[in-house]
C-alpha cells in the first residue's frame, strides 16, 4: 500500500470526520484530535474553514499531493460552468476515482495500487497511471489474470458501498462504464464536502 495507508486514520482524527465512512475509524470512539492538544476546541477562522474544507476534499482522494491538487484546481476554474462543479467532476474522473467507485478496490489506496500494479485495462488498453482522466463511455475494466485477486474479489462483493448512476457496472465481467462527469450531489461522499470553499481557499 501506499505510505499513507498506515496512518490514514489519523486524518479522520486530524479532520474531525469519519472521511471514508469506515466501520474502523477511530472517530467512533474518540471524536477528538490525535495528540496532547487534541480535545482543545478552537473556533476556526474564515481561512481555517476553507482550509479544513481544502483538506477533507484532498485527503479523501488520499493520494494526490498538494501541487497536483491545485493543478485540478487551475483546470476547473479554466473550464466553463461552475468551478466547485468541475472540480468536483475533475477529481471523480480520475481513473483511480473510478476504480474505487466501481468497487474494484475497497479503498482509495488500493485502487491507486490496484492500477499502478497494471491491474487495470482502459479500454481494452493498460493504464498504470492513477490520475488518467477518463471521459464519458470510456470502459474500465479488471484484467482478466487480476480477476480472482482476493482484494478484488472480496470488494466486488461487499455491500458495504453501492456503485453510483454515473456508472454502468457489470460485476460478474468486473467491468464498468463511464457514462457521465458526475455532479456533486450525485457523488456518494460519506461526509459533507464543499468544493466552493476549496474553490474560495486557492482564490484568496
Amino acid at each position: 500500500m501506499t505510505k499513507r495507508i498506515q496512518s490514514k486514520y489519523k486524518i479522520d482524527r486530524r479532520l474531525g470526520v469519519n472521511l471514508w465512512g469506515s466501520s474502523k475509524s477511530p472517530l467512533n470512539s474518540r471524536e477528538y484530535g490525535p495528540g496532547q492538544h487534541g480535545q482543545q476546541r478552537r473556533k476556526p477562522t474564515g481561512y481555517g474553514v476553507q482550509l479544513l474544507a481544502k483538506q477533507r476534499l484532498k485527503g479523501y482522494y488520499g493520494n494526490i499531493g498538494e501541487r497536483q491538487f491545485r493543478r485540478v484546481y487551475q483546470e476547473a476554474v479554466r473550464r466553463r460552468g461552475d468551478n466547485d462543479q468541475n472540480l468536483v467532476g475533475l477529481l471523480e474522473s480520475r481513473l483511480e476515482s473510478l476504480v474505487y467507485r466501481a468497487k474494484f478496490a475497497p479503498t482509495v489506496f488500493a485502487a491507486r495500487q490496484l492500477v499502478n500494479h497494471g491491474h487495470v485495462l482502459v479500454n481494452g488498453k493498460s493504464v498504470n497511471i492513477g490520475s488518467a482522466k477518463l471521459k464519458e463511455g470510456d470502459v474500465l475494466e479488471v484484467r482478466e489474470k487480476s480477476k480472482e485477486m482476493i482484494l478484488v474479489m472480496e470488494s466486488v462483493a461487499s455491500n458495504q458501498r453501492d456503485v453510483p448512476d454515473y456508472l454502468e457496472l457489470d460485476s460478474k465481467g468486473m467491468r464498468a462504464t463511464f457514462k457521465r462527469v458526475p455532479l456533486l450531489e450525485d457523488v456518494p461522499y460519506p461526509v459533507q464536502m464543499q468544493p466552493k470553499l476549496v474553490i474560495e481557499f486557492y482564490s484568496r
